[in-house]
């Protein structure tokens, strides 16, 4: 530590003899001491401040994050570390993976996506083979035309049916898509990683991240074409990455997640 040197004055001959072994050990010590030793001295020192420094954080972008690359294999993402080794959604048939130590799996969420899914699939598919098959026309008779009210009202209900399902699954699919943007991971169809959503510590090489201001996003991308998309999100290319867009969701005047996605890439 570098600070004042205090000195106390002594009276006499046995004052001095001790101040002058005093300074021959202090002068000793501070030929020997890096710090007084002129350039190496502050090269060493230099050397020593720059290793306590923390390593500059990881920028999220076209190179990827957590050697995670965009459009790589499942399997080849998993044996890497980075991504936790069970899925956190099955929706849709992309699979999602949190960044290891992230959010674990919730068993009872999955299942609600999985049953809510195959309720949807199985209405529509109903009501799909009933539009294939066209109504016969109704009897002259009394009964006949019972029986064709009767099932003109059972269709109606497998539409509205088959709608409802829908919706409720449209329901999970906005579920899932908030939880894994906000957690940050990896999601895959079957071509690869089709996107990667970065935790919230993480930030772009603009330094977008979550928490920057609507302005800050908006004064680091408008010039690079940024528009809103249709499912609310602000959308801009990915540098050197064709079919690949940055999403930025905004929640008032702050970003709240940031991801890369590819929409041509398919779940199954």
């Amino acid at each position: 530590m570098h600070g004042t040197r205090t000195y106390r004055r002594f009276s006499g001959r046995r004052a001095g003899v001790v101040l002058t072994a005093a300074a021959v050990l202090i002068g000793g010590v501070a030929c020997s001491s890096p710090e007084s030793s002129g350039t190496s001295g502050a090269a060493g020192a230099a050397g020593a401040s720059d290793a306590d420094k923390p390593a500059a954080p990881e920028t999220f972008g076209p190179a990827g994050y957590r050697g995670l690359t965009l459009g790589m294999a499942k399997d080849a993402a998993l044996t890497g570390g980075k991504l936790a080794s069970a899925p956190t959604s099955n929706l849709d048939g992309c699979t999602d993976f949190s960044y290891t130590g992230g959010p674990a799996p919730d068993p009872a969420r999955m299942k609600a996506e999985a049953d809510v899914e195959a309720k949807a699939k199985d209405l529509n598919k109903k009501a799909d083979e009933l539009e294939a098959d066209p109504e016969p026309k109704p009897g002259a008779s009394a009964e006949g035309s019972a029986k064709a009210a009767e099932k003109s009202a059972k269709d109606a209900r497998l539409f509205a049916d088959a709608a409802l399902a829908t919706a409720d699954l449209a329901g999970k699919r906005e579920e899932r898509d908030k939880a894994f943007v906000a957690a940050g991971g990896a999601s895959f169809g079957k071509d690869g990683l089709r996107e990667l959503a970065a935790p919230s510590d993480a930030k772009t090489a603009e330094g977008i991240g979550a928490g920057s201001s609507l302005a800050e996003l908006k004064t680091a991308y408008d010039a690079k074409g940024m528009k809103a998309g249709s499912n609310g999100r602000f959308q801009v290319p990915v540098d050197g990455k064709p079919d690949w867009i940055y999403e930025f969701t905004v929640n008032g005047e702050k970003v709240g997640s940031v991801s890369m996605i590819n929409p041509k890439s398919k779940c199954s």
